[in-house]
């Protein structure tokens, strides 16, 4: 018989949104290959099977590889008891299955989790986050990050970000492999074949925007799902201030190489203040998070 699910509050809202995203990059994807075999129609043998290729390739191993870019050791109960302690307890409140427990080597203060499912799923906090927190704060935090697990918005996003990735790629090569060369100006094909950078980079920034507008929401329903599940929202509130605070003191170049791993992290490295920074942020503001953690107590206080 299948588990039962856990018992972190469930968010219609996450699964609509999850649905419409892998809906519409699915479309792109579709869309994007198919202009792909138009343009070149004697290599589409080769383009599905590069297409398919990556897309297994992106689908089997970017938690892996996301894990060891963000510098995740997977450690035993022996080396971090307190942390595996926690994990344990957050596992007992909402019924699920422990995770793999990790340590990252950094000072910048964050935790992250990654996973296509619950048995392959991994959590870490690094050793800034674990030196900083008190242990109601760090519960809070890897509830946050054990929510991801639990509503499979992880693997949502991994699936989300691979058709950026392809379409970043055919542009460099269109421009860097010059596509439109191979054939004369005047032939349809030709043209086509220039066309080939400017719909890659329509289709980054469309799925670009995508998983940035999902990447928000789950923020906030991760952020919901701990407090309602460990029922001290305040202690989350207190790790979200204390870990915004500390990333001012952190040195830019380590934030730096966080950056590109934000959508990942409980906090972002760099936090966009201007109203256009914010469309293209990760994460909702602190002040947002912090609003909603203050209604979820209230709420709880009744």
């Amino acid at each position: 018989m299948a588990r039962a699910r856990s018992r972190y509050a469930p968010d219609r809202g996450l699964t609509g949104r999850m649905v419409t995203t892998m809906f519409l990059i699915g479309l792109l994807y579709v869309v994007f290959v198919g202009v792909l075999l138009a343009a070149l129609r004697g290599s589409w043998p080769i383009i599905l099977i590069i297409t398919g290729g990556l897309f297994i390739a992106q689908f089997w191993f970017s938690d892996r590889i996301a894990a060891y870019g963000m510098g995740a050791r997977e450690v035993t109960p022996e080396q971090a008891p307190e942390l595996h302690g926690t994990i344990d307890r957050i596992c007992a409140l909402a019924d699920m299955p422990k995770p793999k427990v990790a340590i990252a080597e950094s000072d910048v203060p964050n935790a992250f989790a990654t996973g296509r499912s619950e048995k392959t799923a991994l959590v870490c906090a690094t050793t800034g986050l674990l030196r900083r927190l008190e242990p109601e704060e760090l519960e809070g935090v890897l509830a946050h990050e054990m929510s991801h697990v639990a509503h499979r918005d992880v693997a949502v996003m991994t699936i989300a970000s691979f058709l950026g990735v392809l379409a970043g790629i055919i542009t460099r090569i269109a421009l860097w492999g010059g596509f439109a060369r191979s054939r004369p100006g005047n032939d349809p094909a030709g043209i086509l074949l220039l066309l080939i950078p400017l719909i890659s980079a329509v289709v980054y920034a469309i799925s670009f925007l995508l998983t940035r507008l999902l990447s928000r929401y789950r923020e906030f329903s991760a952020d919901r799902a701990a407090a309602l599940l460990t029922g001290r929202p305040s202690a989350l509130a207190s790790a979200l201030t204390k870990v915004s605070g500390q990333m001012a003191r952190i040195p830019t170049e380590d934030l730096r190489k966080a950056e590109p791993y934000n959508a990942f992290y409980f906090m972002p490295a760099f936090s966009a203040k201007e109203s256009l920074g914010r469309l293209f942020s990760s994460h909702p503001t602190l002040e947002q998070r912090l609003d909603q953690l203050s209604r979820i107590s209230t709420d709880l206080s009744r």
